[in-house]
């Protein structure tokens, strides 16, 4: 591609993604101030649905999670939440029988099966089923690494990397076995794991 025609190409992504920087409170073109401050513990907020969500807190006391005291405020959170631990995919692919723990992942998984790619990435012309996929991909392409990390500023090219990284600084490991307990940050890191048990070989 033409390197002239490269740099607009550029421009005119980080200008559509600029707009859109409110939807996504991580990235580096987000405003880093949070203005919305909680009155009894002074813990800031980027949105105010965030803070009323913590007030519940102080009213109501946090809901925790039995396994890894990861703490909720709504109770519809909390339930979704221990599939994690339990396993339980209650929501089943009817055209591969694949399951899934969340209603929304398959969902997303069901864009696989259709044949449809219609956001077509204007550098390599590579197509995506969905326009957050194509957002993730021309993120490669232009060199930026839009979610960033508040406590020691690495920065990722994909949200879900960077909620990952997040499991280093607080200590949160959501994925245990089933068998001994163990638990781990990373869904892979329990899969290998598990070969340990299964005799199963990389």
């Amino acid at each position: 591609m033409d390197p002239h025609k490269l740099e607009i190409l550029k421009a005119k992504f980080k200008a559509v993604f600029s707009m859109y920087a409110g939807m996504y409170q991580t990235s580096i073109y987000a405003v880093s101030v949070k203005p919305y401050v909680c009155v009894l513990c002074n813990r800031r907020f980027t949105h105010q649905s965030s803070l009323k969500d913590h007030e519940v807190v102080h009213t109501e006391g946090a809901l925790q999670c039995d396994v890894c005291n990861k703490s909720f405020t709504r109770k519809s959170s909390l339930k979704v939440h221990t599939h994690i631990h339990t396993g339980e995919k209650r929501y089943a692919c009817q055209i591969c029988n694949k399951s899934f723990i969340h209603k929304s992942t398959l969902t997303n998984h069901m864009l696989v099966h259709g044949a449809e790619k219609p956001h077509m990435c204007e550098i390599c012309k590579k197509s995506f089923n969905r326009k957050s996929n194509l957002i993730r991909h021309i993120f490669i392409h232009i060199g930026e690494k839009p979610y960033m990390c508040e406590v020691c500023r690495k920065s990722f090219y994909d949200k879900s990397h960077l909620k990952q990284h997040r499991r280093l600084h607080t200590g949160e490991k959501p994925h245990v076995c089933d068998i001994c307990n163990k638990p781990y940050c990373r869904k892979n890191n329990l899969k290998a794991h598990m070969r340990i048990h299964t005799g199963e070989e990389p």
